[in-house]
Parts: structure tokens; C-alpha cells; sequence
């Protein structure tokens, strides 16, 4: 049998931190490095489908969802769940490159609806509550037997719902984006407190369900952070853009990593280190003519080469410290 993929979820539930941009480039750049990587949209707003497919390939793929023969989102992948006729569907992901996409489904909020249902259930040991909670992790498995991956990728909505949950607690680690602006900064002063009871509550229920239940990982470690959308002027960032820097370190260590530790110490980097994987600065252009043309940020049809080319270096730096942090060979990550 192969291997479990290394699982990751892009996580912070304040919106407009930019999420799906980072994990589609992320996804990008570990292909360079010759990884495989499954991109799984699991946010009901379907933003990384949009990005990565075109309107005419998503339309049709939303009208043909609820068909069992014809669907490929993962909304019917788990809408055997929901109608009690079995544990999901496979659905085979459509390939983008060398990323392949499982694309996402405006009716999966119909899901997260019924895993607030199927979370209680599996705290009164219920296993149809309990096959829920672990329907999407389910289908990513069959996925990767058919076809092995490196990477499992779960893009999220802004919000900490049931159904983000079950993400994160499949999830061997997370990475929260932040943006370089006082409300994403504020918003990591209840996100390791939202994954701690997230983690607590998951292992209580693990440890009453039956032997033969289905259980979340429930482990999920913090691997990094990435401050995003500052601006630069020459090569220096602002002198608001550092003042951020400084007080996202600080916040990040209080309210993610020390909270974490607390539940167990290889949750998250010691204190001595600052867990940033990379930077990602204000490309508002090319990422907006990216999104268009479904490429990454460097591959898009805009001239300005320069900021193509500092795109590519910062995401390059950002797979290479992914897989260096998660047991990989890599590079230049500190």
C-alpha cells in the first residue's frame, strides 16, 4: 500500500488573506520540484476551481454535480455520504499540468450543514456521524491508491464551520497566511485557541468510538506562516510593512505556537524559532492575469518580468521550506 501523502491545510479563517492564490502557487512550485501534488477545493465559494478552470469547465461541472454518473466535484463524491447509499464516490481529478484538481462544488455548504450534525453524532458513538467526519479524508485516500500523490492540499473558506474541522484535523500540518493589515493580525488571537478545542475535542471522541470507527488524525502541526501583500519600494519593504513583520512574529508565537505546544510540544516550533516559510509581497497585477489564464503567477502573460521572476523566487523559497520542514530534501529555507 502507499504511503499516506503528506496532508496540508492553507488555514486562517479572517477572509481576504489570500489562501487560494497561495496554495495554487505553493502547488505550482512543488511540481517544479518534482512533486506530485492533489489541490482539494473544499471551500463552497469553489475560488482555487475558478483560478485553475475555466468558466465554461466549471458551469458544466456544477450543472452535472448531482448526477452519480456524470458528477466530478466534490460535492458528488460525498453526496453518497449525506444520502446514506455508502461512504463516497471517487471522483478522478482533473489534471492542470502536473497538479491535479478535485474541483469544488457550491453545494458542499450543504455538507458542512450536515457535519455539524455528524460531529455531535460521533460524540454519542455513532458510526454514521463518525464515517462523516471522515468522508472527505475517505476519498482523498482512494484518490492517492489510484494514484499516489506527494501532497494533499485542502483549500478553506474564512471561517472556523464544521466542515473546516474536519480539514484541519486530517491535516499532518497547517500554514496560516497573514496579511500585512491590523485585522488579519488580530484574527491569530483566536486561531490556536479554535484548533486547540478543535484537537482536544477530536480525541475525546477518538478515544470513545468504537474499535472499528473511522478516526480523524487529529495531529495536526503548525508548519509556518507567510505574511503577504506588503508593499516594496526598490527591494525595501515599507517601514509600515516591518513594523507588521515584527508584531506578526510576536502574535504568531503567542497565540498559535505556544497555545499549541501546551497540547503537545511537536505540534509546534519551539519558541526559540521564528516559523515563517516565506514572503509574498503585493503582485497585484500578475496575480490577477494568473487567475485569468489559470497559471501560476510567474507562467502568466503579463511583461513585467521582474515581478514575474520575484514571484517564482518566493514561492520556489516557499515549496523548498515546505519540504525540507516536512522530512523533504530541500533548500534555502532557514
Amino acid at each position: 500500500m502507499n504511503r499516506r501523502p503528506t496532508r496540508m491545510t492553507i488555514f486562517n479563517h479572517k477572509g481576504g488573506v489570500g489562501k487560494t492564490t497561495l496554495t495554487a502557487n505553493i502547488a505550482f512550485a512543488l511540481s517544479t520540484l518534482g512533486k506530485s501534488v492533489l489541490l482539494v477545493d473544499s471551500d463552497p465559494q469553489c475560488n482555487l476551481t475558478s483560478y485553475l478552470l475555466s468558466d465554461e469547465v466549471v458551469d458544466d461541472l456544477l450543472d452535472r454535480s448531482s448526477d452519480p454518473a456524470a458528477g466530478g466535484t466534490i460535492w458528488t463524491a460525498v453526496k453518497p455520504v449525506m444520502d446514506r447509499t455508502g461512504v463516497g464516490r471517487l471522483v478522478n481529478p482533473i489534471m492542470i499540468g502536473d497538479v491535479a484538481l478535485l474541483p469544488g462544488d457550491i453545494r458542499l455548504s450543504e455538507f458542512e450543514e450536515f457535519l455539524g450534525d455528524a460531529w455531535t453524532d460521533g460524540f454519542k458513538r455513532r458510526l454514521g456521524g463518525l464515517r462523516a467526519t471522515g468522508a472527505i479524508s475517505e476519498i482523498v485516500s482512494y484518490l492517492h491508491k489510484k494514484r499516489p500523490f506527494d501532497f494533499v492540499f485542502y483549500d478553506t473558506g474564512p471561517n472556523i464551520g464544521p466542515l473546516n474541522r474536519v480539514l484541519v484535523l486530517d491535516s499532518d500540518f497547517f500554514i496560516v497566511p497573514v496579511a500585512c493589515d491590523l485585522f488579519s493580525m488580530r484574527a491569530l488571537a483566536t486561531l490556536g485557541q479554535t484548533i486547540k478545542k478543535w484537537i482536544v475535542d477530536a480525541k475525546v471522541m477518538g478515544s470513545i468510538a468504537p474499535a472499528d470507527a473511522p478516526r480523524l488524525r487529529s495531529e495536526p502541526r503548525f508548519l509556518g506562516y507567510v505574511p503577504q501583500r506588503f508593499r516594496v519600494y526598490g527591494r525595501k519593504m515599507t517601514r509600515e510593512a516591518n513594523s507588521y513583520f515584527r508584531e506578526i512574529g510576536n502574535r504568531v508565537y503567542g497565540d498559535v505556537s505556544s497555545v499549541l505546544r501546551k497540547i503537545d510540544e511537536d505540534l509546534a516550533p519551539a519558541g526559540s524559532t521564528d516559523p515563517v516559510l516565506g514572503t509574498v509581497r503585493d503582485f497585484t497585477d500578475i496575480v490577477q492575469r494568473a487567475q485569468r489564464e489559470g497559471v501560476a503567477m510567474w507562467s502568466c502573460s503579463s511583461r513585467d518580468r521582474k515581478s514575474k521572476e520575484a514571484a517564482r523566487t518566493a514561492f520556489d523559497g516557499i515549496a523548498s521550506c515546505i519540504l525540507r520542514r516536512t522530512g523533504g530534501p530541500a533548500f534555502g529555507c532557514a
